[in-house]
């Protein structure tokens, strides 16, 4: 049938009301994939000599544009003051609001910490990144590639392609945009993960890994999304929640059909929760962070936990919060596993990547207690703590991939992922070394540093919402992950010196994130007053 006769059927409607679209509040993601796809452009058609200026050159410029964008964006809706508010855009598919803008705003800083450590580390002679990611391992191609010095430049514009998920999963007012946010993040992430230079089979397993089961954990994702669609007969957060507070909806009426409702916010939890690397579902997070390259594992560690606890704070205020104490058992049990397994298991570790990964799944459960409050104080908490741990995080894992190995001829190697290596590191590069000391005080939550105030915030508002308990188990846990930061600053600076161990000369951007992120951890210790007023605005606001 053609387009006429389906109009005489009646199969097409009379009148067509355009969408409106409001471009302006969508400048900052516009910006942010609009690079992307430049970045593609210039990788096919640029020398192969001009690509990796100028796709850094794009990449810090749009997300300057973008972080400008955003304080407009900012002021824009009123944060902070009685006029507030809260606009839906594209058809309600999301949600400007302050705390968006917020979190937005710490997504695009660290992506430019990122930027300026992968533009270090992706240098052909000696970065982290392989010369051509097709190449077999120790295949003639890849030895043809190293011999001519040729390195591909994609990484840049898939960290934007992720970057640019990560704001719109922040954003996502609707299920079915949340999926889609969540697929656009993680798709680069799995192809970056399996493009470290050195230990290419173990990035491979990695990436290959970190597919797999996220794909699965998708999966999970959908069936919660189809059981709460079945329940509400929507697919938007606010409907979901009328639903649940007695609305017209799909399911109303018909008896015992609530288990619905609860076993589709489970399954979607737990395919949030994976993202966060929350137990049971942490099983990727130590192999993926040590095989894939550092400045990747840093953007994973940080960028992806500020998006997916922005996702969560979204599903459980936008839609679970009439039936928040329906899923509390659920999310108690995780945190206090999170935060057990992510401080016992950090203490056997002897590597670094890997401590940091279990650190990391520690610092996932105490952030749930934020979630777990069920207060304004937790969401604007939880926002400080993620910009705390994720600037800390940027500069540790930056670190880590120019601490190397050398051999007995002086060539440098790969990373020194051994814990013993780092021994006398603070005699040797005692700036860096101090830096490192500071994240891991951080880390530790040791007071005049950022980490302290952000575990301050999050404990308080647990105690206010009720949720003591959980304080008790991360203030316990807290200091037995101390062990393991201590003893790592007394490898740098009380055991005897490895001397086969180099911070590797030139990667001036890399050692500059690791010192200017160091100072902004100790500044936000000391001096949080107006940060936290900023984000103490950063309010969700709900219909």
């Amino acid at each position: 049938m053609n387009a006429l006769q389906l109009f005489d059927a009646g199969l097409v409607p009379a009148a067509f009301t355009a969408p409106v679209v409001q471009w302006l509040a969508l400048s900052p993601l516009l910006v942010v994939f609009g690079a992307a796809v430049l970045g593609i452009i210039l990788e096919a058609f640029l020398p192969a000599g001009a690509r990796r200026p100028a796709q850094i050159l794009v990449s810090l410029a749009a997300l300057l544009g973008t972080l400008v964008a955003l304080i407009l964006r900012w002021q824009a809706t009123g944060a902070g003051g009685a006029q507030a508010k809260a606009t839906y855009l594209v058809q309600g598919e999301l949600a400007e609001d302050p705390n968006t803008l917020a979190l937005q705003g710490i997504l695009v800083i660290i992506g430019i910490l990122v930027i300026l450590v992968v533009a270090d580390r992706s240098n052909p002679v000696d970065g982290s990144f392989a010369a051509q990611p097709a190449d077999r391992p120790g295949s003639s191609a890849e030895e043809s590639s190293l011999a001519h010095g040729y390195q591909r430049t994609e990484m840049f514009p898939l960290i934007l392609f992720s970057l640019g998920g990560m704001m719109v999963f922040v954003a996502a007012s609707s299920l079915l945009t949340l999926f889609i946010a969540l697929e656009v993040m993680s798709l680069p992430l799995y192809v970056l993960a399996a493009m470290s230079r050195r230990r290419r089979l173990l990035s491979q397993e990695a990436g290959f890994k970190y597919f797999l089961l996220g794909a699965f954990a998708s999966g999970f994702f959908l069936m919660g999304m189809a059981m709460l669609y079945g329940y509400s007969g929507s697919v938007r957060l606010v409907d979901i929640m009328g639903s649940e507070v007695g609305m017209a909806h799909a399911g109303a009426g018909i008896p015992r059909m609530d288990w619905l409702l609860v076993v589709g916010f489970v399954m979607l939890l737990v395919g949030l929760l994976f993202k966060i690397g929350a137990v049971p579902f942490h099983a990727w997070t130590p192999d993926v962070y040590q095989g894939a390259p550092s400045a990747i594992t840093g953007f994973m560690a940080a960028g992806v936990k500020v998006a997916a606890f922005g996702a969560i704070i979204r599903v459980i205020f936008g839609a679970g919060f009439g039936m928040s104490w329906d899923l509390v058992i659920f999310l108690w049990a995780v945190a206090v596993l999170t935060m057990l397994v992510g401080t016992f298991m950090g203490i056997v570790q002897g590597n670094v990547k890997r401590m940091l990964a279990y650190s990391s799944i520690a610092h996932a459960g105490f952030l749930l207690i934020g979630v777990l409050s069920g207060n304004q104080a937790g969401i604007s908490a939880i926002a400080f703590y993620l910009l705390t741990y994720g600037v800390a995080t940027v500069g540790a894992f930056a670190l880590v991939g120019i601490v190397r190995e050398k051999d007995a001829e002086g060539n440098v190697m790969g990373e020194a992922g051994s814990l013993v290596r780092w021994a006398g590191l603070g005699v040797r590069h005692p700036v860096m070394a101090v830096s490192m000391v500071v994240f891991l005080l951080s880390f530790a939550g040791i007071p005049l540093t950022a980490g302290f105030m952000g575990k301050f915030l999050v404990f308080a508002a647990g105690v206010t919402g009720g949720a003591a308990g959980l304080v008790v188990v991360a203030i316990v846990s807290s200091a037995v992950t101390a062990f393991f930061y201590f003893r790592m600053i007394k490898i740098m600076f009380f055991d005897d010196v490895d001397k086969s161990t180099v911070v590797v000369s030139g990667d001036v951007l890399s050692k500059s994130v690791v010192v200017v992120s160091a100072v902004v951890t100790v500044v936000l210790g000391v001096f949080p007053g107006p940060v936290m007023d900023v984000l103490n605005n950063a309010a969700m606001l709900l219909p």
